[in-house]
């Protein structure tokens, strides 16, 4: 995490209309109590589908089943893409905050708490503002596509709307931008040139065993043992296995089984996350997963090898870096922000899936949302790491940013962004 100008932020304004802010800052609170899981996002759509008709925009609903296309053409000149998602998590909000999500989804198996706890609700918010912004500004020519994705978290919303022509329906952009909020102070924006998002594969491991009565174990095969056992080998993957001059992550995050304390179940079933950059070592650890998957359940005397099932799948995103070092500088002529290098991220994103089937340059950069008084006399990006990691982060179930200065910095960022890559009257 590198500044790229000396300094903390300054603390002037963001150049935008106290109203439409403060009309924003509703629009935000309101997407925050509505958050609406991967492919539901009905309300959000019409939401930021009406913000955009408001504004002038040929506005197109339903791409990719829930995802909205606008567009402002402005005669001859480049066409800008500005890309936000909309999904929310299966979370249960904890954050007290007078606007947090009580939002309860119900399934076939139970009821499901959701949250907006990845900040989509202000990427929307963000770019609704944006567009109304760039809409009143008549010093740009071009064509400006604003495209609001569905299902970003499971891997399937750009996939979902290239598959219902987005590009051939609507033309095909020159550069595709857009922004993610984390845990840096507000004020902080940038994007790392290169890889800057790590490839994620979400796997389902089923595992079987011989199930029983609890009392006689010795006449089962505990699949629930036998995962446990798994779960451990897994995690000596990367530190055994992989150069500690790569990147890697393996994370167990799901396991069921079993329905009563004195039954033996016959199946279980884990669900783990791996990142990586290199496609050797993807490669290397997934071969891994399954040579400790087969080699754990032959131990245990297991009746079938566990069987691989992939759930997801994200490509690694990669910065352009000429595009990076162009956008870069167009965000360092905002007021009131610091412009750094982030570096390389081990969590994914899908809108380099936009780029590579335009055939354009990807930028995507990092937009400060936690308090901004936490950068109070900050000089190095130590500090600057020290303060994200005692933030809560996204995905947590205490993760907001903060509305204000995050919104306007976020508004002014994709307006900057978007003006320097459209043509000038």
């Amino acid at each position: 995490m590198t500044p790229l100008a000396a300094g903390a932020p300054a603390q002037a304004p963001i150049d935008l209309r106290a109203a439409n802010l403060e009309t924003l800052a509703h629009v935000y609170q309101d997407l925050h109590s509505h958050p609406e899981l991967a492919m539901e996002e009905q309300r959000t759509s019409a939401i930021a589908a009406g913000h955009l008709r408001g504004a002038g925009y040929e506005v197109h609903t339903g791409i990719g089943v829930t995802g909205v296309v606008g567009l402002l053409r402005r005669g001859e000149g480049p066409m800008v893409m500005l890309r936000a998602d909309m999904d929310g998590l299966p979370v249960l909000e904890e954050t007290g905050l007078p606007y947090a999500s009580t939002q309860v989804i119900q399934r076939d198996d139970g009821e499901l708490p959701t949250m907006h706890a990845c900040g989509h609700d202000m990427h929307v918010a963000a770019m609704i503002g944006a567009a109304q912004e760039l809409a009143v500004d008549s010093s740009w020519t071009g064509t400006l596509m604003v495209v609001f994705q569905p299902a970003e978290e499971t891997g399937e919303g750009a996939r979902a709307m290239l598959a219902d022509g987005l590009f051939e329906r609507f033309g095909r952009p020159g550069v595709v931008l857009g922004q993610h909020v984390t845990p840096l102070p507000a004020g902080y924006l940038g994007a790392h040139k290169g890889p800057a998002f790590a490839a994620a594969d979400s796997i389902q491991m089923n595992i079987f065993g011989r199930g029983g009565h609890g009392s006689q174990p010795e006449r089962t095969v505990d699949p629930i043992l036998l995962a446990a056992s798994i779960i451990l080998r897994l995690h000596t993957l990367v530190a055994r296995e992989v150069s500690a001059f790569e990147t890697a992550v393996l994370t167990v995050g799901e396991i069921q089984s079993g329905s009563a304390p004195n039954i033996v179940p016959d199946t279980a079933e884990i669900r783990m996350s791996l990142r990586t950059y290199n496609p050797v070592v993807r490669e290397q650890l997934l071969a891994a997963i399954e040579r400790v998957a087969a080699g754990e359940a032959k131990a245990a005397g297991a009746p079938r090898l566990p069987e691989l099932e992939f759930l997801q799948s994200f490509p690694v995103l990669i910065n352009d870096p000429s595009a990076t070092a162009r956008t870069n500088q167009a965000l360092q002529q905002l007021a009131g922000v610091q412009v750094i290098d982030p570096g390389a991220l081990t969590s994914s994103e899908d809108i380099g899936e936009f780029a590579a089937a335009a055939g354009a340059p990807a930028v995507y950069w990092l937009l400060g949302g936690a308090d901004p008084a936490l950068s109070d006399g900050v000089q190095d990006a130590a500090a600057l790491e020290r303060i994200m990691a005692n933030q809560p982060s996204n995905h947590s179930p205490h993760y907001a940013p903060v509305i204000d200065p995050t919104l306007a910095i976020g508004v002014a960022a994709l307006v900057v962004a978007a003006k320097e890559w459209l043509g000038e009257v």
